[in-house]
This record gives C-alpha cells, sequence and structure tokens, in this order.
C-alpha cells in the first residue's frame, strides 16, 4: 500500500469544491499557476491514518470539452499527470447536472469517487438520494458530506486510502449513444488502436468520442499520423452528416442528449423527490 499519492478534486462552479478543499486540507495550502497559463493552481496536503495525500484542486468546470481555458487545464493535468484519483464533489440538490461531468470521468476511466455534497440543502428541499443506490448505478464509491460544517470529511478520506493507495487502473465507461454514434466510435478506435503515432495517453474510445464532438484540441493531434488522421476525419463528417440529415442535430448533440438520457435513468432509480406544502 502507498504511503503518499495524489488526488484531484473537481467539480462544477457552486458545487462546493473550495468549501471541500478547505475542509479537507485546512492551512496546509500553496496557491501557483498552472504553466504556461494564468489559471489559479491550489495544492493542498493531509495527513490521513498514517499516508499523505496530496490534493489539487482543479479549475471548476461543467465538463471536459476543451470549451474554456479552465476545461484544457484540468483535462491536461488528469491526462499528463495522471492523479491516483479524482474526488468529484458533486451537488447532491442539483444532481442531473452535476453528474454530467461525473459521467464523462467514467468515459475517461480515471478512478473516481463521489463525494455528494449539500445533502443537507437536497433534504431541506425534499430531495433524497440514496447514495448507495447512485454508487452500484454508477459503478464508483460515493460518499455523502457536507463540506461547510465538515461533516462526511473523514470518511471521504477513509474512501480515499482504500481506492487510491493501490494505485487502480483506468477503466473507461462504455456508454451507448445509438447504433450510428456507436458504430462509428467503434470505427475510429479501430483506427486510433493501429497507429504507431498517436498518443497512447489517451484512451482510444474517449478520444474518438472527442472526434466526434469536434474537440479542437483533440482533432488537432490527428494531424500527427495524417493517413490515420484523414480516414478520421471522413468518418466524423460522414457521420455528421447523417445525423444532422436524420435528427437535425450534430454529433455533439446527440451525444450530450444521451449522457443526460443516461444520468436520468439513474437518478429516477436514485432519488426521491418529497412533495412540500
Amino acid at each position: 500500500m502507498k504511503k503518499e499519492f495524489t488526488i484531484a478534486l473537481s467539480g462544477n462552479p457552486n458545487a462546493g469544491k473550495t468549501t471541500a478543499f478547505n475542509a479537507i486540507t485546512g492551512a496546509r495550502q500553496q496557491i501557483a499557476n498552472y504553466p504556461g497559463v494564468t489559471v489559479e493552481k491550489k495544492v493542498g496536503r493531509v495527513r490521513h491514518k498514517g499516508h499523505e495525500i496530496q490534493v489539487v484542486d482543479l479549475p471548476g468546470t461543467y465538463s471536459l470539452t476543451a470549451y474554456s481555458l479552465e476545461e484544457i487545464v484540468a483535462r491536461d493535468f488528469l491526462v499528463n499527470e495522471r492523479p491516483d484519483l479524482v474526488v468529484d464533489i458533486v451537488d447532491a440538490s442539483n444532481l442531473d447536472r452535476n453528474l454530467y461531468l461525473a459521467i464523462q470521468f467514467r468515459e475517461l476511466g480515471i478512478p473516481l469517487i463521489i463525494a455528494l455534497n449539500m445533502v443537507d440543502v437536497a433534504e431541506a428541499r425534499g430531495i433524497e438520494v440514496d447514495h448507495q443506490q447512485l454508487s452500484a448505478l454508477l459503478e464508483v464509491p460515493v460518499v455523502p458530506i457536507v463540506a461547510r460544517s465538515n461533516k462526511g470529511i473523514q470518511e471521504l478520506l477513509d474512501k480515499v486510502l482504500e481506492l487510491g493507495s493501490d494505485s487502480p487502473e483506468w477503466r473507461p465507461a462504455r456508454i451507448s449513444y445509438g447504433m450510428d454514434i456507436d458504430q462509428a466510435l467503434d470505427q475510429i478506435e479501430e483506427i486510433i488502436n493501429k497507429s504507431q503515432i498517436f498518443d497512447k495517453k489517451y484512451p482510444a474510445r474517449w478520444r474518438a468520442l472527442k472526434c466526434l464532438e469536434g474537440d479542437r484540441q483533440i482533432v488537432e493531434l490527428l494531424k500527427r499520423d495524417p493517413d490515420l488522421g484523414q480516414s478520421i476525419h471522413n468518418i466524423c463528417r460522414d457521420i455528421s452528416k447523417h445525423t444532422m440529415d436524420t435528427l437535425e442535430a450534430d454529433p455533439e448533440g446527440v451525444i450530450a442528449d444521451h449522457r443526460y438520457g443516461y444520468i436520468t435513468g439513474i437518478t429516477k432509480k436514485a432519488v426521491k423527490r418529497k412533495i412540500q406544502f
């Protein structure tokens, strides 16, 4: 069992990530910038049951697609630095929106713990989340916390030790996006796996997804292998035309709709809403 390891703290803006970071690390924090950019990088440390845990506070983001500098910084840190695991701070009172990022972590494959924050706020609004059911459906540990009052922080650190100290492998989740998208993903994944040039640090299926979503950073990397890159570009172009003709939506929109549909299927089973008078 490792004595020292690194976790990345992530989450949507306003999910309580900064409060959780402060609750976990206390005064043991340093502030710098990520290399080459002006995005603030906060790093803290916590000692728990004889283990030294470095905690990197990632910029708050809604997704792992390269829409903003913050998302690129967060994604590059995960892929290049490979922390032992991610703790995703999720607002229990706004689960459908917050789980969108969690699903993308699952697709990337990085070992993940969901810290279900603000369970008190959720309960006050008549929202009851069955965290054990949520854990079973997402296939990741889920720990309820109230970061601002330090509730559940020790249990969260226990789970971090349990999962992170044995260096778990990256295991990308496979989510269905409908027959046409799935078929294109299979084709692109096969091409990526053939290449001797493409950087293997990106999981092949996740990279295929990003190609279909038109992620500029990932699409640009295709040019490193011109022949296979062109083949992938052709598949993306064809599937884009097909989805626009049949669904009046681009592949990115279709993928987002399926992600939200997948999340709704989970929250229907794991969340109960009481009628409040």
